[in-house]
């Protein structure tokens, strides 16, 4: 009795730990991007001392990428568990597959711009002259803003299917997954906001959990307990 009463306490205590771990993941990442956008221009070829003037307000932003990886992570993690037995393994393996592959670019790109930001203050004419500096800012964009954001877009669609299999958030978020991850795996080329559509779904998804009425998730049932008398 008391095993069956611990496991339904952590599966109440699942939902909120994923809704918190995918609202900081939200705020951190969009906070970071808001940082980066103000900071360096949009233009590939404009000059790096423009770059330089912001070095302390990017290297900020680039700091909060690892936090919101570590809370993205967090948010698969508490998802796959308060999924449980209702995990299907195919799309189970796409969802894990694709998020971390996203977390991975997106540190990929904050390691490439962070080495270019200390090159930059260090040695400014090395880069400007031997034109690393654009080579370095077009493999940034390339990395997160094709690679990363196709593997967004692959996580939404994967993630919308379990969610209307399982229908632990309202269905409408699943439908609206759907549309916006084929926005981003049909982007071409580099659009500002994309971005910022991965992060405000999974936003959505944390704060459809938290508001989840407790009471309504289902008593766990062994294979005993659902063999007939």
């Amino acid at each position: 009795m008391g095993e069956r009463h611990s496991t339904i306490e952590k599966r109440l205590r699942a939902p909120r730990a994923a809704a918190v771990a995918g609202i900081l993941f939200s705020v951190l990442l969009i906070a970071s991007y808001f940082l980066i956008w103000t900071s360096i221009p949009s233009n590939l070829g404009a000059q790096a001392s423009q770059v330089i003037k912001h070095s302390k307000t990017i290297s900020l932003a680039l700091n909060l990428l690892p936090f919101a990886g570590i809370a993205f992570l967090w948010f698969i993690a508490v998802v796959r568990n308060r999924l449980g037995a209702l995990e299907d393994r195919f799309f189970a393996t796409v969802f894990l597959g694709s998020g971390l592959l996203y977390i991975a670019m997106v540190f990929t790109s904050a390691a490439l711009a962070g080495g270019l930001i200390r090159v930059l203050i260090s040695a400014p004419e090395v880069l400007s002259q031997t034109g690393a500096y654009s080579l370095g800012r077009a493999q940034i964009y390339q990395t997160m803003n094709v690679y990363g954001i196709k593997m967004a877009g692959v996580f939404m669609f994967s993630t919308s299917t379990i969610l209307l299999r399982t229908v632990i958030v309202p269905r409408w978020i699943a439908f609206l997954g759907y549309v916006l991850g084929a926005a981003l795996l049909l982007s071409v080329g580099i659009v500002r906001w994309v971005p910022l559509v991965f992060p405000i779904w999974v936003f959505l998804i944390s704060i459809a959990i938290l508001l989840e009425n407790p009471s309504s998730v289902p008593e766990p049932t062994t294979d005993l307990e659902a063999m007939p008398k």
